[in-house]
């Protein structure tokens, strides 16, 4: 059985960083891309950053790059998304989603596998 489990959320201030990990067992990443969504209180679940089984890396929000980064560790099944410098609008449950294509997709739909999701609370 395919499952995600995410972990690493936390209530973190201003400036602050954080990592989560997106733990996957039931299949080899080597042949999953593995996205990063968030969903703010009251507003639709986005995009966040993607990580390709070709390894490659996409960026879905503006505000995110230079701040954002994601990675595989192989070995441990585990992709982390390492988020520094966080600021309040970063505030949502994030989760982590697997999808056997070959590079990454934006839309949530094209996700089949997702994870419960961790709660990122960035407040002073």
């Amino acid at each position: 059985q395919l499952q995600l489990v995410e972990s690493g959320g936390d209530l973190v201030q201003p400036g602050g960083s954080l990592r989560l990990s997106c733990k996957v067992s039931g299949f080899t990443l080597d042949y999953y891309s593995i996205g990063w969504f968030r969903q703010a209180p009251g507003k639709d679940r986005e995009a966040v950053i993607c990580t390709s089984r070709n390894g490659g890396t996409t960026s879905y929000q503006a505000s995110v790059k230079g701040r954002f980064t994601v990675s595989r560790d192989i070995p441990k099944n585990t992709v982390h998304l390492q988020m520094n410098s966080l600021k309040s609008e970063d505030t949502g449950i994030y989760y982590c989603a697997g999808a056997a294509f070959s590079s990454c997709s934006e839309s949530k739909s094209e996700y089949p596998y997702w994870g419960q999701g961790t709660q990122v609370t960035v407040s002073s």
